[in-house]
């Protein structure tokens, strides 16, 4: 897989992301710590022409930089689950099919020190080239874990003490919801919303008050004022 981009290519450095080789534009600019990174990690580094970066890059914003690493190695469940003894807080994802929404939510739950995501295998977009350019290079530094069933993983969290919620139309004004203590939120995807059947299994719905006319906010919005609240919450 290539992740391009400065700050996607510095975090996949910085973490333990398996970087095989750097591809690095020779007049470019703003490098130098890329380079002491990639120095210190013994990762090779080849010195190109814009023209062959323009010509490998996936969506034309490289930045003058391109990394090719291991495919994106998701995590169990559990790993999220032990992070820590108590006030854990956890991001499902129901159907979200735009990567650059998906990059957006693994960067808001990175920023509020969320301790995973939870992603279904099916219809659902998983982490490539362009969730980790839009993600700013947060996917290194967060926890996804992978399931084959969504409405499964909401039990087997709620068995291990969680209060699951998801955000909706027509549910309990967030703020007056108790999000503190063991706590995981769903978040649907674009167009649709939470599903009928994992909206169910949920043990409560949460609502954004809208004031609009619009009325609906894209997921990764969602997610952020959801996961925020959450946090103020939590002190």
């Amino acid at each position: 897989m290539k992740i391009e981009g400065k700050n996607a290519v510095k975090e996949a450095l910085r973490s333990d992301t398996n970087v095989l080789s750097l591809m690095l534009e020779k007049q470019a600019n703003g490098l130098d710590e890329i380079v002491a990174l990639a120095k210190q990690r013994g990762v090779k580094v080849q010195y190109l022409d814009k023209r062959v970066l323009d010509k490998e890059s996936i969506e034309g914003r490289h930045q003058g930089v391109i990394a090719t690493v291991s495919d994106y190695q998701y995590c169990d469940i559990d790993d999220i689950v032990n992070s820590k003894a108590d006030n854990r807080l956890i991001v499902i994802l129901d159907g979200i099919n735009d990567p650059h929404n998906l990059g957006s939510i693994i960067r808001v739950c990175e920023c509020a020190g969320a301790d995973g995501i939870v992603l279904g295998k099916n219809r659902q977009v998983q982490v490539n080239e362009t969730v980790v350019r839009c993600s700013a290079g947060a996917v290194s530094h967060v926890k996804i874990a992978q399931v084959t069933n969504i409405h499964s993983a909401i039990e087997y969290l709620q068995s291990k003490g969680f209060w699951v919620y998801c955000a909706d139309m027509d549910g309990t004004s967030m703020y007056d919801v108790d999000l503190t203590g063991n706590i995981a939120l769903v978040i649907g995807g674009e167009g649709q919303g939470v599903s009928r059947l994992t909206r169910q299994k949920c043990d409560g719905v949460l609502s954004i008050a809208l004031k609009g006319v619009v009325n609906s906010l894209n997921a990764s919005v969602a997610c952020g004022i959801v996961v925020y609240e959450a946090i103020r919450q939590r002190g």
